[in-house]
């Protein structure tokens, strides 16, 4: 499957331009549901959410329907990532499991000064569950530091089974190599002059790669580093339309979805 879709869905400016004049606040997360096919939850990477509001968004969205969660600062922001077990450990006691068969990849986001170690980041992973409440679980690793640029972390990420992000950013380094069963691409650069946020032409490019991808593939336009090709099987594919013109977020994730 190619899932596609935004992070978060409270957003004000979003009303009345993807949601519908008058619609009720607490309509809003059906209302997207039904024209992407994913979100990505970001506040979990602020606060612990309760298990109550997890089990009322699974309700709230179609079978099918699919979330990633970002997972909590306390502990991505550690300064040792390999004395995370405890911190990991709540997170996942916290509630998010409540999302049930809808709970997609967990996105653990590293910030910009948290530069590769190699001895340490492999501890970290070591501490990734496997699975949690009886649901298999899928991580996936985003890196905001030029220091991860090099086949050692991609070759590291692979034999863990933990996706790179691939972010598509002016601002963040971008890695497309593949080193997991799923791949997991944030574009952040959609533009307020533009309807769709991105031009139909990209629109169309990222649809081929997001299709490359999804067939066992990986695109040739996109940069690698590891010290060989990812294996060729089928894989999911999450693309999510974040940051840049966020305005027009849905509009991009739509206009990706039509063309897939």
């Amino acid at each position: 499957m190619i899932r596609v879709g935004v992070g978060g869905w409270t957003y004000a400016p979003w009303r009345g331009t993807f949601y519908p004049q008058g619609l009720k606040h607490d309509d809003e997360l059906a209302y997207a549901a039904g024209k992407l096919t994913a979100i990505e939850i970001n506040g979990t990477f602020y606060r612990t959410q309760s298990p109550a509001s997890f089990a009322k968004w699974r309700a709230a969205t179609p079978d099918g329907f699919v979330f990633t969660v970002k997972g909590h600062r306390a502990v991505v922001n550690k300064k040792k990532l390999a004395e995370a077990s405890e911190a990991v450990d709540w997170f996942f006691k916290s509630g998010v499991t409540e999302l049930g068969p809808k709970l997609g990849p967990v996105l653990w986001q590293f910030a910009p000064f948290k530069k590769f170690d190699a001895d340490d980041l492999g501890a970290f992973v070591k501490l990734l569950p496997k699975e949690a409440g009886g649901l298999k679980l899928r991580h996936a690793v985003e890196v905001r530091s030029k220091s991860y640029l090099n086949a050692e972390f991609v070759d590291l990420a692979r034999k863990n089974n933990v996706a790179i992000v691939f972010a598509d950013s002016d601002d963040y380094p971008a890695i497309a190599d593949v080193t997991s069963d799923f791949v997991y691409a944030r574009l952040q650069r959609s533009q307020a002059d533009i309807e769709t946020g991105y031009a139909a032409e990209d629109l169309d490019q990222w649809a081929v790669r997001a299709t490359t991808w999804a067939t066992g593939g990986e695109p040739d336009d996109l940069s690698r580093f590891g010290s060989k090709p990812a294996s060729k099987k089928k894989r999911d594919v999450f693309v999510f339309m974040i940051a840049g013109a966020k305005v027009r977020a849905p509009a991009a994730a739509m206009g990706l979805i039509e063309r897939l």
